[in-house]
Formats: structure tokens, sequence, C-alpha cells
């Protein structure tokens, strides 16, 4: 049964209390777990997905509130049999997830290719900064005993509102991380993450990048469809900006998406009242607030929370001595001290010698500047909360989680990731996401690292060039006699009469390393010791950096420079080009749900 729309007073409480949130009319009805959760050798558990069936590739989604899985019978197990905290596809399903993470399965299931998993997490407001750290610490155990069984299996991690921080929390934690000596990872190997999607994360920088220390701005590394929505970036940041950061070795794999108009992840400047209630949310029980409002038990837990910020704000203020003539107001400590996990610095207080603490003198003469901080308090209340009220006038609970559960009508911003149109083709953000999941998974499935098209470019150019200068060089001594030394480097012979020499005849069908083209542009300068090749007649060389895919016979695209006719055997003196070879991995029976 649908809950009930809240009062519009109530929701815009619930808003500012848990802007992340999915919302009551987004969120799925839970099953709690079972009060004596089965164990291994349960019947219920035969057949059970383990970790010891690897794929080539397994996505790893996180959903937002309410939106994870609960039967414990139907949980991931390592290869020992222990239960791990995710559930495989076929036996949990997301409304939300989905449409990223069983993109890849209708082309790569086959053959353990590709798998999807969901994350269990509590995923929800009774204490928000413990869900989402339970969710980041379950994503990163649940890929290491995947890495543990199947260590060449490659991995995305995809998350939606409170499980877009949990995946940006958990992406932190991969790409930032220390290799210990003995060459393993505390927090899974970051080479085998390939990818992270992020829709709505609180967590995002001001005015933040879509794809986060990628090499061009509008894809991730080794993707070549650009993402340009006609709005642009969301402007702002998330509702949680002290929660972010930089992702480290897995930059310019990560994809972060915000809609404007989407409170979670693009909220307004100067809405320090605002900031100050969301940190205080992250530590009540938000679900009992939003359920059954200002109750004495909701309001006891409410007041704890207040008392012990107010405390930590005052010893922050007396600890500092020159706070009274400073910049800092007391809504700026209580914004700092209302950081969940803050921890305030130890400072010691001079102590005279009968034990007491009198007042320094030089303290008591800060009551000299009590008038000019409060007017620095009354500014700077009204100079950081210049957009507070236009933001609690808007209702941005429904302005962002605006549902409707009976008509399955989401017209809040929080959803603008299925409805949006980025290329005037009708190609939303999540079909965006999919195709980058797909391609990754293809990637793994031939067993190739993912790599820009410029470099796959780089490499198809380099082994042609060797390939033409070994039949110059075969050609040549054939033909011309020659020292050894000179066979070795035909052009290397000394110039007569201050002549530059002539490079040897080319074999028949070979192009000339260097020479003019009639009608084509000359090429660039390669760097110094990079081999070069001529253009083909007719073409104009593609400019340096520009991409093309790896065709997948190894024979150039349509509009790639050639070498002349293939040949069976390799000449002497050369070396082949180097090929991936994808991983073979064993079939084995699909896991019954």
């Amino acid at each position: 049964m649908a809950n009930e729309k809240p009062s519009s007073r109530s929701k815009v409480f619930a808003g500012v209390l848990a802007p992340i949130a999915l919302g009551v009319a987004a969120a799925v009805a839970i099953a709690w777990p079972q009060p004596t959760p089965p164990t291994v050798a349960d019947p219920a558990l035969a057949g059970l997905a383990s970790t010891a069936d690897c794929h080539d590739m397994v996505s790893i989604g996180v959903g937002g509130r309410g939106d994870t899985p609960r039967d414990q019978t139907k949980m991931l197990v390592d290869e020992k049999g222990n239960k791990l905290p995710a559930a495989q596809q076929g036996a949990y399903r997301s409304h939300w997830v989905d449409p990223v993470i069983n993109a890849p399965l209708e082309d790569h299931e086959g053959d353990n290719g590709y798998a999807a998993i969901y994350i269990e997490y509590p995923a929800d407001l009774s204490s928000y900064e413990d869900a989402v750290n339970t969710g980041a610490d379950n994503t990163i155990q649940v890929m290491k005993a995947i890495q543990a069984s199947c260590p060449d299996t490659q991995f995305a991690i995809v998350g939606f509102s409170e499980g877009a921080d949990v995946a940006r929390r958990a992406a932190m934690q991969i790409g930032n991380q220390t290799q210990n000596p003995d060459g393993t990872w505390p927090n899974g190997d970051p080479s085998a993450v390939t990818g992270v999607v992020i829709l709505s994360d609180a967590g995002r920088g001001v005015d933040g990048e879509f794809f986060p220390g990628a090499k061009d701005p509008s894809n991730p590394d080794g993707f070549d469809r650009p993402y340009d929505p006609s709005a642009g970036t969301a402007p702002g940041g998330g509702a949680l900006p002290g929660t972010g950061g930089e992702f480290g070795k897995l930059n310019g794999k990560v994809a972060s998406f915000c809609s404007e108009g989407d409170f979670a992840c693009s909220t307004p400047d100067n809405i320090s009242l605002i900031e100050l209630l969301v940190n205080l949310g992250r530590q009540v029980n938000g679900d009992a607030i939003e359920r059954e409002g200002l109750t004495p038990a909701t309001g006891a837990d409410l007041a704890q929370v207040l008392g012990r910020v107010a405390l930590l704000a005052l010893a922050d203020v007396s600890a500092d001595e020159d706070w009274m003539r400073s910049d800092e107001t007391f809504l700026d400590v209580l914004i700092k001290v209302s950081e969940p996990g803050y921890v305030p610095e130890a400072k010691t207080t001079p102590v005279a010698a009968d034990g007491s603490e009198p007042i320094p003198a030089d303290r008591l003469a800060n009551l000299a500047y009590l008038p000019e901080k409060l007017l620095k308090e009354v500014i700077g209340l009204v100079r950081t909360n210049q957009n507070t009220l236009a933001v609690i006038m808007s209702d941005p609970y429904d302005q962002t989680f605006g549902y409707n559960r009976e008509t399955d009508d989401h017209y809040g911003h929080h959803f603008d990731y299925w409805d949006d149109d980025i290329d005037g083709k009708g190609t939303s953000t999540v079909d965006y996401a999919a195709a980058w999941l797909t391609h990754l998974a293809e990637q793994a499935k031939q067993g190739k690292p993912v790599s820009s098209d410029a470099e796959a470019k780089a490499a198809r150019m380099m082994a042609a060039a060797e390939a033409a200068e070994a039949s110059e060089t075969t050609e040549t001594s054939e033909t011309t006699p020659a020292s050894p030394s000179d066979q070795a480097n035909p052009q290397t012979s000394p110039a007569q009469d201050g002549a530059v020499p002539a490079p040897p005849a080319p074999a028949p069908g070979a192009p000339v390393p260097g020479a003019p083209v009639p009608g084509v542009a000359p090429a660039p300068t390669a760097p110094s010791g990079a081999p070069s090749v001529a253009p083909v007649p007719g073409t104009v060389p593609a400019p340096e950096g520009a991409g093309m895919p790896v065709p997948p016979t190894g024979e150039p695209s349509t509009g790639q420079p050639t070498t002349g006719e293939p040949t069976t055997e390799q000449p002497t003196g050369t070396t082949a080009p180097a090929t991936t070879t994808a991983p073979t991995t064993t079939p084995s029976p699909q896991p019954v749900p």
C-alpha cells in the first residue's frame, strides 16, 4: 500500500534532514532479514552463486534507500562457502540500477563472460553515516573475495542516490590506497576496476566535472563516445561536500552524473543553515522522524545530537585564544563540529600553581572585541544564507524526490537520469552509462586492457612501420651488395661528395618512407626514434591523437594507411607485433536463484 503524501512542511523538514535519500515515495518495500539467517549447509543454499564461478567482468550495483537485497538465502558465497553481503542477478532486481548493470548481459552473459551483483547494506536513514560506510566496506569485501578466486576478473561499480555515496566512497578507498610491501592491496587491486558510474552523488564537488581526472573532459578514458548534455554541468555541489575527494588511481575511470535541480548533488551556495541541518540529519534517525514526526522518542534522539554538537562548539571556541578577534562565526563552528566523525584537536589549558585554571589577562582583553564580533556574526549569518530562504520556499523535497507511486510518475529531478535527452536523439544518461559498461564488458571478453583509441592507433601504426621497414631491408639485401654493417643499417652509408645518399629501392607495392605523395599533405614529423609510415595516395593523414577503433581481425580499418600485401612470414630481424589473448574461463553451471 502506498504511503500517504506528507504535508508540505513535513516534506521540507525531511528534505533538509535527508537530502540524499531516495524518499519514501521511491523506496521499495523492505523485507527485513530473517531472525536466524540460514547456514551454508541449509538446502535453500544448494546451487548458490559462488565467487568460484569466474567471469571476465562483474558489475557491482548499489541501490538507493531501501533498494538492497535482504533475502539471506540468496546471497553470494565465497569459495569456502561463507556468505557475502551481495546477491547475483536473478536473486534480486533493482528498478533503478538494473538498466545500467544488466545492459551487457544479452551479449556477454554466456560462457561466464559477464555477471551483475547487488550489494547488501542498511540503505536507510536510521544512521546515514553508518549505512553508507557499511555499504562501502561491503563493496570492497565482495570485490576482494571475487579477486581471491578470480584474479583476472574486471569490475565496474554503479551506484544511485544513497548508493552513489557508497560507490564514490568505495572508489576513493580503492583509488587512494597504498600497496602493501608484499604486493597485495588492502582494498583490492585498483587496476581491476575499469569503470565507476555515480548517479546523483551527495559528495560531488562544486561544479564537478562529469569524468574526474579523464584526459578528455567529455568522456571517460578509453571510451570515445562523448557525453555532452545541452544543459552542461549542473551548478553547485553535493549536499555533503565534506565527504568528496580525489579518486587517485581510478582517475579517468569514473563517471559522475548530476542533473540540475537535483538537490542531492546540485545545491546552491550560501545555504549554511541547511548545511548544518544536513549534518545533523546524518546523525539522527531520519527514518523515524519521517515516519513518526517529532515524538518524545525522536525528540530525545534529536536533542542528544544537538546537545553534543553544542558542547563541541563551545569547547572549540574556548580552546582558541584568538577566536574573538577572528572572522570565524559561531555558525561556522557549528557546521565544523557537526560533521560526523569530528574529533576535536587536543589543546592544553595553562594551570596555576594551586591547581585552578585562571583566565589569562589577554583572554579577558578579548572581551573588548565582543561588539565587533556580534556584528560579524550578524553579517556572516546573512551573507552565508542568501539562498536558504529561496531553497526552502521552492520545496526542495518535492523538486528533487517528486514521485507518484500509483502512476509511477517520477517528476523529481532525482530521476532525470532515466528520462533526459543528452544528444537530441532520445539517449538518456542511463543509456550512456549502459553503453559504457557494455564497451567495458567487450574489452574484458577479449582480454584486452581498456585503452584509448589514440593509443590503439599508435600501436597499429608502429606495427605497420616495422613491417614496412623489414620489407625494405629484405629487398635491399637481395638486390644490392653491401657489407654486413650496411645490411644491418642500409641508411647509415656515408654520403659521397657531400650529397645525401638515395634511399634503397622499395619492394613492389611497399610505400617509400618519407617520400611525398602527390596531392597529399606531408605527414607531421615523428618524434626522434619513432618509425614513420608514408600515407596512402589519395588520403590525408589523420591528426595526431585522432580516435580510431581497433579492427577485430587485425586488418586496417577504412582509410587507415596500409603497408602492401600481408606476408605469411615475419622477416628476419624483426619482431612481430604483440597480441593479447583473452583469458580462458571454465564454464560452470548457472547458479540457481
